[in-house]
C-alpha cells in the first residue's frame, strides 16, 4: 500500500503531459458554397406582391391565404394523424437516443464490478495419508475502471456526427411537413376542381338532353331530319358517358386524401361541405427574397447536416492512425473461509495503450472511403440546391402562365355562351341547321372544362411554389405529432422521461464549426 501511494504522484505529471497533447483530427465542417446563388435573384415572372404584404406573410401557414377553414382543418388533421409523419418523428427520438449514446463516450467506458462465490470440497485418501475431507468457501470481488482518453478527437468527432444526424432527422421531419401541407392543399383543390367539372358536364348533358328531345319531337312531326336527331343523341350520350370516369377520379382523390389524414377510404364531411367555387389567387407574398428562402428549405438543411455528419467521420477514421491511450484502475479483494489463509486486497492504476501498427492499409483505405462519402454528400447538397431552384422557377412560370391562360379562357367562355344563344335563335327561326347548335354546345363545354382544369392547375402551382420555398412547417413537440395512444403504449414499454412531451433543443451540441442557417421557421 505504501508503494502505491508513492507511484501515483509520480505518474500524475505524465498524465497531465498527455492531456496537453490532445488534438482533434479531421476537417472541421464548413457548409458547401453555392457560387451561383449570390447572383440568382429571380423575380418569379412578376408574381411577387407588395413588399409590405411580403413582410407580413408567414410561410409556416401559407394556405391561410385561401381563407378556407375546411382546408385549415384538413391540414391540421394530417399533421396530427399522418403515419409517415409519425415515423419521421420517431426517427428524431431514435437519433436523439443515439446522440446521447455517443455523448457517453466522453466518460469512462469501463465501469465494472465483478464478484464470485465458490463452495469448495476437497477429499484426500490413499498414499499412506489419512483420509481427509475439507469444505470451505472462496470469495472475491473487484471493481475495474477503464477510460480511453480522447487524444485524437475520435469521440468528439463521433459526437459531432451523431449531433448532425440528429439535426438531420429534425429537418427531415420538417420537410415532411412541407410536403404534407402542399399535398393536402393540392388534393383538396383537385377534388373541388373535379367536382366542378362533373357539375359542368351534368349541366351541359341536361342542356343537350333538351336539344335531343326537341329534335325528336321535330322528327316525329316530320319537320326535322333523322340526322339532326342522331347527332343530338350522340352528343348527349357522349357528354353523359364522361361523367362516370370523372366520378371515379373524384373517389380516387378522396381516397388519397384519406390516406394522408391517416383514415381508411370513405366519405369526408369536410369535402362534402366544401365551397362551391374555387378561390381566386393573385400574387405571391414572401417574407424574404427567394435565394435566401431556398437555403432555409428543410430538405436543403437536411442535406447540409448530412455533409456535417460525414465530415466528422473522417476524423473518426484518422484516429486509427494513432494509439488508443487509456487510464485504467482495479480494486480487488479475495478470501476464503479457511482460518489458515489470509484475505488479500489489491489496488492497481496506470496508463496503457494499444496500437495496431500493421494494418495492411486498412486505415488509409477507410479514410479514403469516408472522404469519398463526404464528397458524395457535398455533391448531393449542391444537387439538392439546383433542384430546389428548378422547382421554384418551374412553379413560378406555371403560376404566371396559368394565370394568363385563365384570363383568355374567361373570354372564350363568354364568346361560347353568346355563340350558343345565337345558334339556338337562328335554328328556331330556320336560318341555320342544327349542326351549328351542336357545335356551339360542344365548344361551350370544351371551353368551360378547359377553364376549370386551368384554374385547378393554377391553384396546384400556388401550392407547388410555396412548397418550393420550403413553407408549411413549424416546430412540433412530440405530443402534437404523436397520438396519445401511441405515447401511452411507448411509456408502458420504456421510461421515456419527458421525451414524448417536449421537443429537444436543436442547437448543435457537437462543437462543429458551421455557418448553417438555424432550423427555425422562415
Amino acid at each position: 500500500m505504501v508503494k502505491s501511494r508513492t507511484v501515483l504522484p509520480q505518474l500524475l505529471p505524465l498524465f497531465m503531459l498527455l492531456l496537453v497533447g490532445c488534438t482533434t483530427l479531421g476537417p472541421d465542417y464548413e457548409e458547401p458554397q453555392i457560387a451561383w446563388l449570390d447572383s440568382w435573384q429571380p423575380d418569379l415572372y412578376g408574381q411577387l406582391g407588395h413588399p409590405t404584404q411580403q413582410a407580413n406573410s408567414d410561410l409556416r401557414f401559407w394556405w391561410h391565404l385561401f381563407d378556407d377553414q375546411r382546408l385549415n382543418q384538413l391540414i391540421a388533421t394530417a399533421k396530427k394523424n399522418n403515419p409517415s409523419l409519425h415515423i419521421a418523428g420517431l426517427r428524431i427520438l431514435e437519433s436523439r437516443a443515439a446522440l446521447n449514446i455517443a455523448g457517453s463516450s466522453r466518460r469512462p467506458q469501463l465501469q465494472q464490478i465483478n464478484g464470485a462465490l465458490s463452495a469448495i470440497n476437497t477429499d484426500q485418501s490413499g498414499g499412506g495419508s489419512n483420509n481427509t475431507s475439507d469444505d470451505f468457501f472462496a470469495y472475491q470481488s473487484e471493481f475495474r475502471v477503464g477510460w480511453e482518453l480522447d487524444f485524437w478527437g475520435r469521440f468528439q468527432r463521433g459526437i459531432e456526427s451523431a449531433d448532425a444526424v440528429f439535426l438531420a432527422s429534425v429537418t427531415a421531419q420538417q420537410d415532411l411537413q412541407v410536403l404534407l401541407s402542399a399535398q393536402v392543399t393540392q388534393l383538396y383543390f383537385a377534388y373541388s376542381t373535379l367536382a366542378k367539372r362533373i357539375d359542368v358536364a351534368q349541366t351541359n348533358a341536361a342542356r343537350q338532353k333538351r336539344s335531343y328531345a326537341l329534335t325528336q319531337k321535330l322528327f316525329e312531326a316530320g319537320q326535322g331530319s333523322e340526322l339532326d336527331l342522331q347527332q343530338a343523341k350522340t352528343q348527349y350520350l357522349s357528354t353523359q358517358a364522361s361523367v362516370p370516369q370523372l366520378q371515379a377520379g373524384l373517389t380516387q382523390i378522396r381516397n388519397a386524401l384519406c390516406a394522408l389524414l391517416g383514415l381508411p377510404p370513405g366519405e369526408l364531411a369536410l369535402l362534402t361541405a366544401r365551397s362551391s367555387s374555387l378561390p381566386a389567387y393573385e400574387t405571391v407574398h414572401l417574407p424574404d427574397i427567394p435565394a435566401q428562402l431556398l437555403l432555409r428549405r428543410p430538405d436543403i438543411r437536411t442535406a447540409a447536416w448530412r455533409v456535417a455528419a460525414q465530415s466528422a467521420q473522417i476524423g473518426v477514421a484518422k484516429a486509427d492512425y494513432y494509439p488508443a491511450i487509456s487510464l485504467s484502475g482495479q480494486l480487488g479483494w479475495s478470501g476464503n473461509s479457511l482460518n489458515s489463509t489470509a484475505n488479500t486486497s489489491q489496488l492497481s492504476a496506470g496508463p496503457s495503450f494499444t496500437w495496431n501498427i500493421f494494418d495492411y492499409g486498412r486505415v488509409d483505405n477507410n479514410v479514403r472511403l469516408q472522404d469519398a462519402r463526404l464528397q458524395q454528400s457535398i455533391e448531393a447538397f449542391r444537387n439538392r440546391v439546383l433542384i430546389a431552384a428548378k422547382e421554384i422557377d418551374d412553379a413560378a412560370i406555371s403560376l404566371a402562365k396559368y394565370g394568363e391562360q385563365q384570363e383568355i379562357l374567361k373570354q372564350a367562355i363568354v364568346s361560347a355562351e353568346r355563340s350558343l344563344d345565337l345558334a339556338n335563335i337562328r335554328y328556331r327561326e330556320g336560318y341555320a341547321n342544327f349542326q351549328r347548335v351542336l357545335d356551339a354546345q360542344r365548344s361551350l363545354l370544351t371551353q368551360t372544362d378547359r377553364y376549370l382544369v386551368t384554374q385547378g392547375a393554377h391553384l396546384n402551382a400556388v401550392a407547388a411554389l410555396y412548397k418550393a420555398f420550403g413553407g408549411g412547417w413549424s416546430d412540433m413537440p412530440p405530443d402534437t405529432w404523436l397520438p396519445a395512444n401511441i405515447r401511452t403504449q411507448m411509456q408502458k414499454r420504456t421510461d421515456w422521461s419527458d421525451w414524448l412531451e417536449q421537443a429537444p433543443s436543436t442547437s448543435p451540441r457537437g462543437g462543429a464549426k458551421t455557418n448553417t442557417i438555424p432550423v427555425s421557421p422562415p
